[in-house]
């Protein structure tokens, strides 16, 4: 497994080992020693979850207010994503900073966010399905919502014609407005 810093150090991309042949391929989608290692500390994830969703979804930027963060290890198995990490801790020196990757079938790069960040992504492809191991659970009345195109997160999305968004995502609060603790 590579690991790629990026430019906030506490994310940080997964490379898998592929193993291919005429047959198809193998590879090691996660390993609790090699992950552990490369974080920094023992991460327990308690929930995965995956989802599907059509070329132009946007979902996010999402996360949970303690006690109730989320760390998550993303990944798409099926088309492509461009998957971005803000960082929401408001006592980090990357405060308000994004890392955006693009995450597909084809390149099996997995993205670890850990706790303390905002979480979304852009369907690139016709369709794409997308997999999460959480560290926490789902706690609906804990999650918050910061809108995609904030302007003062200024992320670089792809280009595309038409963003499709939940309701919930598209009354997301402001970075300056939103919620943290």
């Amino acid at each position: 497994m590579n690991v790629i810093k990026t430019t906030i150090p506490d994310v940080l991309i997964f490379e898998p080992k592929v193993f291919g042949d005429d047959r198809g391929f193998f590879l090691e989608s996660f390993n609790q020693h090699l992950f552990d290692e490369a974080v920094g500390r023992n991460v327990q994830f308690v929930q995965d979850n995956h989802s599907k969703s059509k070329k132009n979804v946007l979902r996010g930027l999402h996360y949970q207010l303690a006690p109730f963060s989320q760390g998550k290890l993303v990944r798409c198995a099926f088309g492509a994503v461009f998957d971005v990490a803000v960082d929401i801790r408001t006592s980090s020196p990357t405060f308000g900073k994004w890392v955006g990757v693009e995450l597909s079938a084809e390149n099996k790069r997995q993205l670890w966010i850990p706790e303390g960040f905002a979480h979304g992504f852009l369907t690139l492809t016709d369709s794409a399905e997308f997999l999460y191991k959480a560290t926490n659970y789902y706690a609906p009345h804990a999650e918050r919502c910061i809108l995609w195109n904030d302007p003062q997160l200024n992320i670089t999305w792809p280009e595309i014609d038409d963003v499709s968004l939940s309701a919930k995502d598209a009354v997301g609060l402001l970075l300056k407005d939103a919620q943290f603790d």
